[in-house]
Formats: structure tokens, C-alpha cells, sequence
């Protein structure tokens, strides 16, 4: 099953929403700079099913801040990057390594 970012920032928002905003939003950070750590040791050493749910970890808690901080994931995303690299403005990106 495949979801859009508003699809997500929504279904994030009703399940978690009051929990993450009565935590704020320097502790949600504090979580998923933990998950980005989970990521990172899954991707070194573990499974394929291991990487999905620590990725899946990963975006929910960038879901989790957006929501906190009014930001439409959908539209800052599309504002960046819809045209292809926001440097060059190419795709492939043609910046110099």
C-alpha cells in the first residue's frame, strides 16, 4: 500500500499528535536523531525488514516535527525539489561532487 505525505502527516498526526506536541518538539528531535542512530546500525548490520522499519522510524518522526511545527511536508517538498536538484536544477544533478 502507498501513501501520500498529507495521507501520512494526517494519519501521524491523529495517532500521535497530542503525545509528540505535549512532549515538544526539542524532545521529538531528541527521538528521531535516536532513530536516525537505529537506522544507521540496521543499514551497517541489519536485515532488509530491519532497514524498512527503522526508515519507516525515521520518516515518522519527520513527520512528527512537521506537524508540530505547521509544516506541509507535501509542499515543502515540492517547493525544493520538484524541478530536480535545488542547486543546478537538473536532473541527474549535475553539480560538481
Amino acid at each position: 500500500m502507498s501513501m501520500t505525505l498529507a495521507a501520512l502527516q494526517d494519519v501521524i498526526e491523529r495517532t500521535y499528535g497530542l503525545r509528540d506536541r505535549s512532549r515538544g518538539v526539542s524532545t521529538s528531535v531528541a527521538w528521531l536523531c535516536e532513530e536516525v542512530g537505529e537506522l544507521a546500525q540496521a543499514i551497517r548490520k541489519g536485515t532488509a525488514a530491519q532497514q524498512r522499519h527503522e526508515f519507516a522510524d525515521v520518516v515518522a518522526w519527520v513527520v512528527s516535527l512537521a506537524n508540530q511545527m505547521d509544516v506541509d511536508l507535501a509542499e515543502a517538498v515540492s517547493g525544493r525539489y520538484a524541478a530536480g536538484c535545488p542547486r543546478c536544477g537538473t536532473v541527474p544533478c549535475s553539480c560538481p561532487m
